[in-house]
This record gives structure tokens, C-alpha cells and sequence, in this order.
């Protein structure tokens, strides 16, 4: 019983020691949910749900990357871009600063075809240079950061977009069975990426690649075919997710989404995807995510000015990978 008891401990030890950001970041929500009862209030939540719905998507899309023992640092950039590309092809026609003043508004689902096919080719470039150039992939998406937001400001002369036809932004407002449908659009993303991940044979080869990509080369992976699919499938959600971020923001600037990989880098650690490669899960994201939303709400009500915000964001950042490299140490 003793044994039994001091193990029990030790578990529980463990798993505090190795989930201690979240632990702590559920404990702030729940001390400023009892000082502020409008922490917890139905259109704070929806709102906040909105949110990890859009951060969530780049999220997954970055995760493939992570676990590969990869990165995609253009995620924000990106998602920036296709946010300006949507509002472009969905403005109203006959807006005033209209971009392309003979230009019919584009039906919703050609601008969401087109905006995620246009960001599918930096994917492709991504997994090119990473696969067959054999670029470190935090040096080739940083270098990409830099070209997409240099195409960006090229091409919108920064100047910020807006004038979005109703049927685009009503994406943001609408509901299904009284649940947002930008929330419905995220739970289908996931649901296809858990399925991807865990009943496909691109899951299997991903997970073999971040464990040991010299065995997965060995027993006849794909390494490079199965790199570029997965950076592909990144910037397609980062495409996604810049469409979502337009409709709900209403209008785009080259600023969109600025620094939105490191909020999801550090959301897909504290939900257990390792920056050394072959874990990471589909639920474990959406805690990550999840958490780190309500971190950034809780400092809202609590009156932190949004400077020492980035401070924590960055010292989350920090702590959340060095508890994953101790895991990773453990094991070994």
C-alpha cells in the first residue's frame, strides 16, 4: 500500500511538473472569473471561443510541422496576407477605395478557394527548400516570413482594406444551432486532422519521421514527398485561417495575424506537441490553444497593460519549451 501510495505521489508530481502551465493558467482564469463574474459571461465565452477557433486552425496547421521536428515561422505573415487577399476579392462592389474597381465581388467560396490555393504554393516552396535543399526549416520559413510580408506590402501599398460584402463577414456572426459557425468550421478542420493524424498512412509516416527520420528513410518513408504535404497543409490553414480573420475583423492591413505563429508555437507545446519531434495530438492542441486564449483574457480584465502582456506571452513561450525538453531528457 505504501508503494503503492509514494508511486501515486510521484505521478502525480510528475504530471503537475510537466502540465504546470496549465495548471497555473486554469487557476488565473478561475481567480479572475471569481473577482470579475463577467470573466465567465456567455458573449465573453463566445467571443473567446471565436478566437481559439481561428488560432486553433494555424495551430494544426503548424503542428505537422512541430512534429516532424520542423517549424513554419511565416504562419502569421501569411495567414496576414490571405487575410488581405480575402478582403480584396470580397469587397463590395462599388466601394469607395475599392482595390480593383471593375472587379465583381467574388462569391465566398471562390474567395476561399483561391485565397487558400495562392498560400498552398508558399507551402510548397516552404517544403521544397526544407526537403530537397536541406534548409533548416526555422532559417527557410523565417526567410519566407520576410517575402510574404514584403509581397504583402508591395501589393496593398499597406494601405489597410475593408468594404467587405455581408455574405463574407457574415461568417463571423452567423450561427448553427445557436453555436458560431466559425466555431463549427474549426471542429471540422479538427476532426479531419485527427483524422488525418491518427488513421491515415501520411499520420504514420509523420509521427516516423519526428521519432527517427533516418529509421522512417530506412523502412521506405517518403521523407520528402511527406515534408512538402505537410507544409502544404500548413500554409492551405494558415490560408484558411487569414479568411476567418478578415470576416471576423471586417477588413485586413499587412499587420493581420502579426506574430500569431509564436502564440500558436507555444499553444501546440503547452498541449503536449514536442519541438523534438513525433508527439503531439489533436485534443492536445485545443487545450494549448484553449489556455493560452484564456491567459491572454484573464490579463485583459485584470487591467495589465498589453506591454507587459507580450512580456508574459514571451516567458509562457520559454517555460513551455523548456518543460518539454526536460520531458524529452527524461525519456532518454
Amino acid at each position: 500500500m505504501e508503494a503503492t501510495k509514494k508511486l501515486t505521489g510521484k505521478s502525480v508530481k510528475k504530471w503537475l511538473g510537466n502540465n504546470a502551465i496549465i495548471v497555473l493558467m486554469l487557476l488565473v482564469s478561475l481567480f479572475v472569473g471569481i473577482i470579475h463574474p463577467n470573466f465567465f459571461a456567455p458573449a465573453n465565452l463566445i467571443n473567446l471561443f471565436k478566437n481559439v477557433s481561428i488560432r486553433y486552425i494555424i495551430a494544426l496547421g503548424i503542428s505537422g510541422c512541430l512534429i516532424t521536428t520542423g517549424n513554419d515561422l511565416s504562419a502569421g505573415r501569411l495567414a496576414g496576407f490571405a487575410a488581405c487577399l480575402a478582403c480584396i476579392f470580397a469587397q463590395t462592389e462599388g466601394a469607395a477605395g475599392k482595390f480593383y474597381p471593375n472587379m465583381p465581388t467574388l462569391p465566398t467560396p471562390v474567395v476561399f478557394i483561391l485565397v487558400i490555393a495562392i498560400c498552398a504554393i508558399v507551402g510548397l516552396c516552404n517544403g521544397l527548400v526544407v526537403s530537397y535543399l536541406k534548409v533548416q526549416p526555422f532559417i527557410a520559413t523565417l526567410g519566407m516570413q520576410q517575402v510574404v510580408y514584403g509581397i504583402c506590402l508591395v501589393y496593398t501599398g499597406g494601405t489597410p482594406i475593408g468594404s467587405l460584402n455581408k455574405n463574407f463577414t457574415s461568417l463571423a456572426s452567423n450561427t448553427i444551432l445557436k453555436v458560431p459557425v466559425l466555431i463549427w468550421i474549426a471542429l471540422v478542420v479538427a476532426v479531419c486532422f485527427w483524422f488525418l493524424y491518427n488513421k491515415t498512412r501520411h499520420g504514420k509516416y509523420m509521427y516516423a519521421i519526428g521519432g527517427n527520420e533516418a529509421a522512417a528513410e530506412v523502412a521506405g518513408v517518403n521523407v520528402y514527398a511527406t515534408k512538402i504535404r505537410i507544409y502544404i497543409l500548413a500554409s492551405c490553414m494558415f490560408g484558411l485561417a487569414g479568411c476567418l480573420l478578415a470576416a471576423k475583423s471586417g477588413g485586413a492591413s499587412v499587420n493581420t495575424a502579426m506574430g500569431y505563429e509564436l502564440d500558436a508555437i507555444a499553444a501546440s507545446t503547452i498541449g503536449g506537441v514536442s519541438t523534438t519531434g513525433g508527439v503531439g495530438t489533436v485534443p492536445g492542441i485545443l487545450v494549448g490553444v484553449l489556455v493560452f486564449e484564456l491567459m491572454k483574457v484573464a490579463l485583459q480584465f485584470m487591467n495589465v497593460n498589453s506591454s507587459y502582456t507580450y512580456i508574459v506571452q514571451g516567458l509562457v513561450i520559454i517555460v513551455a519549451v523548456a518543460i518539454d525538453i526536460r520531458k524529452y531528457l527524461a525519456k532518454k
